[in-house]
């Protein structure tokens, strides 16, 4: 298992680098839906973005996944192996990005047609060089987490995200409008992609000396795993971007604007856990191999209870404040937004189990169970999507993603559960007095709802409440300064 130093070094950086990227997320999202884009617009933008992410996933397979695997595994046991492998896996990768990004420039007008809103056609042309781009930023960024250089993958993210930001504003504001964003967010990933694939070549591929030739049966493998950790990303892609599709496909653009207005600020929320997530997932299959599980359970179970800590009061909070974060910080244009992000408040919770659970299970080789539990959830979201949004609108995605996901959660949990036996009761435990905690704050910022007028205000209240819960854990001995620290010296 890596040094202490090195996890929390690596968390550092990860999360300094999503608090960079969700930062200017945040910030673009309001300049594109405050300033610059009407909702019709702003929809257009993330609808296309959804359609994309279907094609991405041809792009992709689990290729950049299965890679991670096992230079994670190969870095302990045979480092000579990792040049061969990720040769390989880029080889690979130009031919699949190659014939998909092709295919999509033919198709791009008549997909358009067919989904019926033509006017997502050039944006559908230019995801070649999206589709392509990001591609392989997302793969340098896996690689990295997989040789657990988490500075590195987590400067990828950064780079691309402050990319992103300058030239979709610099576009937008030169009036080429929604395209012009949408054009932004390529050339970031471009940018990303060359720094990550170069950083990549020196820090990982060039510095191991190449075994003479590559294990037998090292690059079958490799595609074999890959096969469930596409089923995986599949799903997650049904969960996290058609039924923004469907909301476009069922409704209108004005509607997929409020959908993924309400998608993105629960991203924007969720960033720390996901940075808690990413680091500590690589030393699940180190300590496999190394026959060291005990010490992964204490450190999954010390996460998780520190997570709920922040996450389900977040979540509680992030309810209540709900509509006068929407008008006031979007504009009342937006307001149909709201209902919506109160109901996605309970996949906050939801989705910070998974962060810090679902690449675990990859890197401890139970992508197998993950993929067929994601591939079922993710049908029924789907079907789900159909049957609620023609019916009640965009309020049944919010319906559809919170149902499915809580399945999801609870066989995550069974399977590391299986695989680590965590302590169930004491985890209970923690939770019941979480909740209670969580309950107290939200009575002091219910009072305080109805006098929210301003973003001042707002702050003040969000200001009040996060006193309340800082004074309430450490009170009652949820917050333990510290805690991952002392279980792992």
């Amino acid at each position: 298992m890596r040094s202490l130093d090195h996890i929390v070094r690596g968390f550092t950086a990860t999360l300094a680098a999503r608090a960079i990227y969700m930062l200017s997320s945040a910030l673009l999202m309001v300049l594109l839906a405050r300033v610059f884009l009407d909702p019709g617009g702003y929809g257009l933008l993330f609808w296309t973005i959804g359609i994309l992410a279907v094609v991405q996933l041809v792009a992709d397979l689990g290729l950049g996944k299965s890679a991670a695997r096992y230079v994670a595994e190969y870095g302990e046991t045979d480092p000579g192996q990792i040049p061969h492998l990720l040769r390989h896996v880029v080889g690979y990768k130009l031919v699949i990005v190659t014939v998909v990004a092709g295919l999509l420039l033919v198709v791009a007008s008549p997909l358009a047609e067919a989904l019926g809103e033509p006017a997502a056609a050039p944006f559908l042309a230019a995801g070649v060089l999206f589709v392509a781009a990001k591609s392989f930023s997302v793969f340098a960024e896996i690689v990295f987490q997989g040789s657990n250089r988490l500075v590195y993958s987590a400067t990828v993210r950064a780079i691309g995200g402050a990319s992103r930001l300058v030239f979709a504003v610099a576009f937008v504001a030169l009036g080429f409008g929604a395209l012009g964003a949408f054009l932004g967010y390529a050339v970031g990933y471009v940018i990303s992609a060359v720094f990550g694939l170069t950083a990549m070549y020196f820090l990982v591929y060039a510095r191991y000396d190449p075994a003479p030739t590559i294990e037998d049966g090292l690059s079958r493998r490799l595609l074999e795993y890959s096969v469930p950790l596409t089923a995986t990303r599949g799903a997650n892609v049904l969960d996290k971007q058609i039924d923004i599709v469907l909301v476009g496909v069922f409704l209108n653009p004005a509607a997929v604007a409020f959908y993924t207005l309400a998608k993105q600020i629960t991203d924007f929320v969720l960033a720390p856990a996901e940075s808690l997530g990413f680091v500590i997932s690589p030393n699940f299959g180190e300590d496999k191999a190394a026959g060291t599980v005990d010490r992964t359970r204490e450190l999954y179970e010390t996460a998780l209870s520190n997570a709920m800590v922040l996450y389900v009061p977040a979540a509680v909070g992030l309810a209540i404040v709900a509509e006068p974060t929407i008008t006031l910080v979007f504009g009342a244009d937006y307001a149909g937004a709201a209902p919506v992000l109160q109901l996605l408040s309970l996949f906050v919770i939801l989705q910070a189990i998974t962060n810090l659970t679902s690449d675990g299970l990859d890197y401890l080789g139970r992508a197998r169970e993950r993929a067929i539990a994601k591939g079922g959830t993710s049908l029924a979201n789907f079907g789900l999507n159909i049957l609620l949004i023609p019916t009640i609108g965009v309020i049944g995605a919010a319906v559809a993603t919170v149902l499915t996901h809580s399945i999801y959660v609870a066989v995550n949990l069974y399977v590391i559960h299986d695989e680590l036996s965590l302590r169930v009761r004491s985890l209970a435990i923690d939770l019941a007095r979480i909740c209670s905690v969580s309950a107290l704050m939200a009575a002091t910022i219910v009072l305080l709802v109805p006098e929210i007028t301003s973003v001042p205000l707002l702050a003040l209240a969000v200001a009040v409440g996060g006193t309340a819960w800082a004074v309430l854990s450490v009170a009652s001995g949820l917050i333990r300064p510290g805690t991952i620290r002392a279980v792992l010296s």
